[in-house]
């Protein structure tokens, strides 16, 4: 996403943390900052099975198309290129099955002028370690499948994503007009080669305001599909699904506060079922943060 102004920039987690001053808190633990130069933008981030303990993310808009795997000390272990992908706003990353196989979902889904007229998907086998060289090498995924996404009704910027269990590709817009809404990519689309619709399937209870940093930027899916993660600046917001990939508000956990934690908080994953990893954009300050974050429960 863009960067908002110095002073605002500056303002954001002070004011934040004073609007949640005294409610109870989650318990936080920043295990680093990503030490990598190139990673200047981690928009989203995805707790990798295959490799325990690593995670992989990436640079939004205009950077490489390619993802970072870095442990939580926000050390890079190695960068993939991804073939057939082009990043002109990645903004999500996922994780969900690829017909018997388990891939990487990549989301290039941001708009900030809300005027793509289509948006993509991608998606890739979760790569191998690189070899151990004691360097971070510059290596290739396999080459990424791509379906070309239009919506109903008209443009929306979008940053938050996850993968259902049957494949299905559920997107929840940011928040700049019309609220926190949910739509869904079949799991079908793949085999498509037109550009297909997304379904207008939920709102969510989330009132989104950018003037107090409630903007969605991300969500996640726990590993057994029961409940989603989504995100803020702010908040972190839980919600149950059903069968149907409804979501109705978790009454086992209410809103999460995290004002205040990052410096510009954008990926969100569960670390496992109790424990969710949130990274952060660089913003002003020197580095994006790796945060473990559990919430509190009623």
């Amino acid at each position: 996403m863009r960067r908002p102004s110095a002073l605002v920039a500056l303002l954001i987690p002070a004011v934040l943390a004073a609007q949640t001053a005294g409610k109870p808190g989650p318990t936080t633990r920043r295990t680093g900052t990503f030490q990598d130069r190139r990673l200047g933008e981690s928009s989203g981030v995805v707790a990798s099975r295959r490799h325990p303990g690593l995670l992989w993310t990436m640079n939004d808009s205009g950077g490489d198309a390619a993802l970072f795997l870095v442990d939580t000390n926000g050390v890079t272990v190695g960068v993939y290129v991804v073939p057939n992908a082009v990043n002109i706003d990645w903004e999500a990353l996922g994780r969900g099955p690829c017909g018997r196989r388990e891939c990487i979902y990549i989301g290039d889904t941001g708009d900030n002028g809300r005027d793509r007229r289509s948006v993509t998907l991608y998606r890739i086998l979760e790569p191998d370690l690189p070899p151990p060289t004691g360097k971070s090498l510059r290596l290739a995924t396999a080459k990424a499948e791509a379906v070309e996404v239009r919506y109903p009704d008209r443009p929306h910027d979008v940053e938050a994503m996850y993968v259902e269990p049957d494949g299905s590709v559920a997107l929840v817009t940011k928040g700049r007009s019309g609220g926190a809404l949910l739509f869904r990519v079949p799991a079908s689309s793949w085999r498509e080669r037109r550009p297909v619709l997304a379904l207008r399937s939920d709102s969510l209870p989330i009132p989104t305001s950018f003037m107090t940093g409630r903007a969605v930027t991300d969500a996640a899916l726990t590993p057994d599909g029961h409940r989603v993660a989504v995100r803020t600046y702010r908040d972190i917001w839980f919600f149950v699904r059903d069968e149907t990939g409804r979501l109705t508000p978790d009454p086992t956990h209410p809103v999460c506060d995290i004002a205040g934690l990052e410096p510009q908080g954008e990926g969100l994953d569960w670390w496992n079922e109790e424990t969710l990893v949130l990274t952060s954009e660089r913003g002003l300050f020197p580095a994006g943060t790796i945060t473990l974050v559990r919430c509190p429960a009623r």
